[in-house]
């Protein structure tokens, strides 16, 4: 049990190489990872179901508490990074595919990992474990609306298809999580040791196959993509953090917000493009996973750092 913890959070903690290193293979040998396609839902809807087993009934006690700075959280989050992404698609001029995959990544609700980089930024961890629980939940009915609200002129969105599958690798998953969390708590330690482990598993394969898809796309206009999705990610974090700073949030709750508008769930992004759309849709995806998990580490650094500087603030407990 020792080993698995151990092997789990050493493959936790480095994550952002994983995803680089699969991203390479993927790009250097397509041909192993291409037939893997329909394999995506599936490595979503096991990652979504290690996110039902983390979460218990006190992770929603901050909407009683602090409804006004959960929703803020939550409006940043759908508000924010659609709005970016149908600005940079339109200022660089993206093919209409690669565009339309960088407005659904934007329309995502926020990544699992930003509770961790949270935590590692010494923000306030209830909060963002809230605000990103409240997003996923909300996603089935959010991202398909948001999607064929900002590009419905381009491409034919097929919302109600779309919640559905959203349900089934998102919605369903969780429940069932919670459900078995619920049932088998004191017998699943080992299963929790081993999440980090398997949840890296599942996005470096979701990276892998897409960036096998997308071979041809990369090598033609990988640059620009990259470019964008990083922009996107790094304002992300820039008009969270204001947005917050405006309202008069403090400095924990400032971090927790500014992550979780930054940090999106490229995964179900990297899903529903494969699936809908093309490979080349669900590129930004892709990039985004393994970009906004190092990006989040060097963010969650310089607050250390800043913190360090400035000694006035201690290291906010995740509960």
């Amino acid at each position: 049990m020792h080993k698995i913890r151990r092997l789990s959070t050493f493959i936790g903690q480095t994550f952002a190489l994983w995803a680089i290193v699969f991203a390479i293979i993927g790009f250097s040998l397509p041909q192993p990872f291409v037939p893997l396609k329909g394999s995506i839902p599936y490595a979503l809807g096991v990652i979504m179901f290690g996110m039902g087993l983390t979460l218990r009934a006190r992770d929603f006690e901050e909407i009683v508490r602090r409804p006004a700075q959960v929703l803020l959280g939550i409006v940043a989050q759908f508000l924010i990074m659609p709005l970016l992404a149908v600005a940079l698609v339109h200022v660089f001029a993206l093919d209409p595919m690669v565009a339309l995959g960088v407005i659904l990544v934007g329309c995502c609700p926020g990544g699992t990992s930003s509770n961790v980089m949270t935590y590692l930024a010494r923000g306030d961890v209830a909060l963002s474990v809230t605000i990103t629980s409240c997003s996923t939940l909300l996603s089935p009915l959010l991202t398909p609306l948001l999607l064929q609200l900002y590009a419905h002129t381009s491409v034919n969105i097929e919302a109600g298809k779309m919640m559905v599958s959203i349900l089934e690798t998102v919605l369903l998953p969780i429940v069932t999580g919670v459900v078995v969390n619920r049932l088998f708590d004191r017998h699943l330690q080992l299963l929790r040791d081993a999440l980090p482990l398997i949840s890296v598993s599942g996005i470096v394969l979701i990276i892998a196959i897409v960036v096998a898809l997308s071979k041809a796309t990369i090598a033609a206009s990988g640059l620009i993509i990259f470019g964008v999705v990083i922009l996107h990610n790094l304002l992300g974090y820039a008009m969270g953090l204001g947005i917050a700073w405006l309202v008069g949030l403090d400095s924990t709750q400032r971090r927790a917000v500014m992550i979780e508008v930054g940090m999106q769930n490229s995964g179900l992004g990297a899903t529903l493009g494969t699936k809908y759309f093309s490979a080349e849709t669900a590129l930004p995806s892709a990039i985004f996973s393994v970009w906004h998990n190092i990006s989040g580490a060097l963010v969650a650094n310089i607050c250390a750092w800043w913190d360090k500087r400035n000694h006035h603030l201690s290291p906010a407990k995740p509960e």
